[in-house]
């Protein structure tokens, strides 16, 4: 039960912060469109972004959670944990500052590696690198606020980690409209992007800031002292290291997918990004949500030889990955191009846009269910401290992307790089499940088949039903605001009722899940009084 809780705040944060961020790419839209400035500001934000994903939430968190609630639950307790912890950011803080002033000092050669072309167009490739150093510190800021997280997380505190994003899409919206401000009707677009890209690290400090007093106002205390390779911190880099490419098979395609879609004429690399603004709603809230929640409730589970439970816990996160992930990628696709023009197409970004973006988001939203089962299942090797594993796997699927991209990119674009993507997650999620099966660490069960199969039943009819209803709304999704608001509304309603009644009468929903959740609210109010932990986001 403590997982569907745990989903709930890391999801429901998660979404509030989706939601600020789609609030920010919809203005950014408008205001700078797919152009150049858009792409040089695009490129910037990817490089700090990219890395934080890959190091700082990927191989770093996949590494050191396990490894700090393993003592912080084991003989040493709290003193343990916290030796660990101080020991960790004595060494990461030297690490991370002689990364970022390496990256911004070689940007030039950083920038040409992933964009050549850029310098084919007047100033765009100056321009990339401006943004690209300005927005770099972001990297160490952000990375320092996932080590906080992790150490939050490991004692169920999940709720701050999954608020900090809510801070950086905030800044970034602020950030939109002062360069707006500054750059008035008609004027360069650059004075956006660099208010943009100052706003990135400002947005980092302020994560920081209130990471750390979540961290002291939870009782840990951190102190930065003399770096020590301890034999603990040693183990961490060794893990880490694989872990690079194990956890982050989605974010190194993320360079794959910078370096081919720069190639493409302008505007792409920006479309690519807005459309997986939309892919990322839901990746997001389940994604990150059922990563964050497994790992170290499974790292417990495998401590004590609890196989048991293990095998029920990622049984249900599938499920519950898949309940979600399902019907949301089958919507995107079928009401991608609503969506788009309601949402995205106004101001600078023109019609021919927004049709091109709807075409990357069908094309991105097929790998949605896999996306999502990466992280379902990589948690299941990291916890047991099998970080080689996962890198093989990811080391191959990454050939098989790039092989792909060189064939379809030229024959198809911008939307044979989205199809790329996701054809090579789904190859993913069948290798890493293939593993595990195979060493007896997971493997679906027939009652977990079962419901997979209802579940796409209740998708299809819920298809149905968009695709039917989509043409008679087609004249209102670019209208004014109301009509857009009220026709997207029509298609929400729609989905949500088609597939969640279908879902329920062919049993797709867990309803002896649904039962307990019921049971366990009725008997909160009898429950005990509550200990020193009472109030807090768990």
């Amino acid at each position: 039960m403590s997982l569907v809780r745990n989903v709930g705040t890391i999801g429901g944060l998660t979404a509030i912060s989706r939601v600020f961020g789609f609030v920010r790419d919809m203005l950014m839209a408008r205001v700078l469109g797919a152009g150049l400035a858009a792409d040089a500001f695009q490129l910037a934000f990817i490089l700090p972004n990219t890395f934080r994903r890959l190091f700082a939430e990927g191989a770093f968190s996949v590494a050191f959670v396990p490894m700090y609630s393993r003592a912080l639950h084991g003989e040493g307790g709290e003193d343990a944990a916290r030796k660990f912890a101080d020991d960790v950011l004595a060494v990461f803080v030297w690490v991370l500052l002689a990364f970022s002033a390496i990256a911004m000092i070689a940007m030039p050669l950083i920038v040409w590696l992933l964009a050549a072309d850029f310098a084919e167009v007047p100033g765009k490739f100056e321009l990339s690198v401006l943004l690209s150093r300005i927005t770099f510190p972001y990297l160490m800021l952000i990375s320092l606020v996932a080590m906080l997280s992790g150490l939050l997380n490991a004692r169920s505190h999940f709720g701050p980690g999954a608020f900090a994003p809510v801070l950086l899409n905030i800044v970034l919206i602020t950030g939109i409209i002062v360069g707006w401000f500054l750059r008035g009707e008609g004027g360069d677009d650059r004075i956006v992007a660099i208010a943009l890209a100052c706003s990135v690290t400002v947005a980092g400090i302020a994560q920081l800031l209130y990471l750390w007093w979540s961290a002291r106002h939870t009782g840990v205390r951190l102190h930065i002292h003399v770096p020590r390779l301890t034999p603990e911190v040693k183990k961490l880099g060794m893990l880490i290291l694989p872990a690079t490419f194990g956890a982050g098979i989605y974010q190194i395609s993320q360079f794959v997918d910078t370096f081919f879609a720069t190639s493409l004429p302008q505007g792409s690399l920006t479309l690519l990004k807005y459309a997986d603004r939309l892919n990322q709603m839901p990746l997001g809230i389940v994604g990150i949500a059922l990563g964050t929640a497994i790992l170290p409730m499974l790292a417990r589970h495998i401590q004590t030889d609890n196989s048991a439970e293990a095998q029920r816990l990622q049984t249900n996160a599938v499920s519950m990955a898949l309940l979600l992930t399902l019907p949301a990628a089958t919507a995107l696709a079928i009401c991608a191009p609503a969506f788009v023009t309601a949402f995205f197409v106004g101001g600078k970004m023109t019609l021919a846009d927004g049709a091109l973006m709807a075409q990357i988001v069908c094309a991105l939203v097929a790998g949605l269910p896999a996306y999502v089962l990466v992280k379902v299942l990589q948690p299941a090797f990291f916890s047991r401290e099998d970080t080689r594993t996962p890198v093989w796997i990811a080391a191959f699927s990454l050939l098989v992307n790039i092989a792909i991209n060189f064939y379809v990119v030229p024959r198809y674009g911008i939307v044979g790089l989205a199809a790329a993507t996701a054809f090579t997650a789904t190859l993913n999620v069948l290798l890493l499940y293939s593993v595990l099966h195979a060493r007896g660490w997971y493997h679906a069960t027939p009652r977990l088949a079962g419901m997979v199969a209802r579940q796409l039943i209740a998708t299809a009819v819920m298809g149905a039903a968009l695709y039917f209803l989509m043409p008679l709304l087609a004249g209102h999704y670019g209208g004014n605001v109301f009509e857009r608001a009220w026709s997207l509304c029509a298609l929400v309603g729609l989905g949500l009722v088609t597939f969640f009644g279908t879902a329920w009468l062919t049993g797709a929903l867990d309803r002896d899940l649904i039962a307990q959740l019921r049971r366990r609210r009725v008997a909160k109010p009898a429950a005990a009084e509550p200990g020193p932990d009472a109030g807090k986001a768990e």
